[in-house]
């Protein structure tokens, strides 16, 4: 598998969907519940993973899935998760690596290394976790799809919340890496890159955005983009999702090689 071009526009087929049983952390609320109810949709079989037992229930009723509580943060709840998807539907074909939280600090005073700690756990380890629980299971099918939430902010400098930015620029550096690395084994390994998204990490920004004017993307716009990254033949890319921008992978500057020295 060599990366070959990814679909750009057009219709998204669902069809290839059918039958694939799929991992979705965070699937209780926000992105997470827009792409358990996309998967279910096309006909996907679908494993709601979160702490939030309630509405991961409710959603995975509504997608005629299960639910399975899931502490990203830890190895051993990873590994756990995936055997639970290998005992009720004999495999895994796709794993949405998509739990996380807002970080609620900085790097001065106002630092928080249980804050800190949380932030990384949920939205960097539980990528890094996730994938190597996953992987056997994807091998033993003969291949499948990662797919895990970064966010623009792992694109771009966010002055005003560093340590987000950190974990989710690493989770577009496992994307870009993992990627080619993973081909051999036929596991494609992508990133989604939304802006202003739908979900829990926006509701202390709800009243700055609507007071610049700037628009929260629905949840079923990121969905509807994972679920052409599925569809599609692309790997170790990170797709933006922008109001106003038809979604598709980051373009990314080549790094400069060695040259010659300057002269004196």
């Amino acid at each position: 598998m060599t990366a070959p071009e990814s679909p750009r526009e057009g219709q998204t087929d669902s069809a290839a969907l059918a039958d694939k049983v799929a991992i979705v952390t965070g699937g209780a609320s926000g992105l997470g519940r827009a792409m358990a109810l996309a998967l279910g949709k096309a006909g996907a079989r679908v494993i709601v993973a979160d702490l939030d037992a309630q509405a991961g229930r409710e959603v995975a009723d509504l997608v005629g899935g299960t639910f399975r509580a899931c502490d990203v943060s830890d190895l051993d709840a990873n590994r756990a998760l995936v055997d639970f998807a290998q005992q009720q539907y004999g495999g895994v074909d796709i794993a949405l690596l998509n739990a996380g939280v807002a970080t609620g600090c900085g790097v001065g005073d106002d630092f928080d290394p249980a804050r800190y700690r949380r932030a990384m756990g949920a939205n960097l380890d539980g990528v890094v976790y996730g994938t190597h629980a996953v992987l056997p299971a994807l091998r033993a099918r003969g291949g499948g799809s990662i797919v895990a939430t970064s966010s623009l902010a792992g694109l771009t400098a966010v002055p005003l919340d560093p340590l987000y930015a950190a974990n989710k620029h690493a989770v577009v550096g496992l994307a870009r890496s993992l990627g080619p690395a993973l081909a051999p084994d036929n596991v494609r390994f992508n990133a989604v890159c939304p802006g202003f998204a739908e979900s829990r990490i926006i509701d202390s920004l709800r009243d700055m955005l609507t007071a610049q004017g700037l628009p929260v993307i629905p949840a079923e716009v990121v969905a509807d983009t994972v679920l052409r990254i599925l569809t599609g033949d692309g790997t170790g890319e990170c797709w933006f999702v922008q109001p106003g921008r038809e979604p598709e992978p980051f373009r990314f500057r080549t790094v400069p090689g060695p040259g010659r020295p300057a002269a004196a």
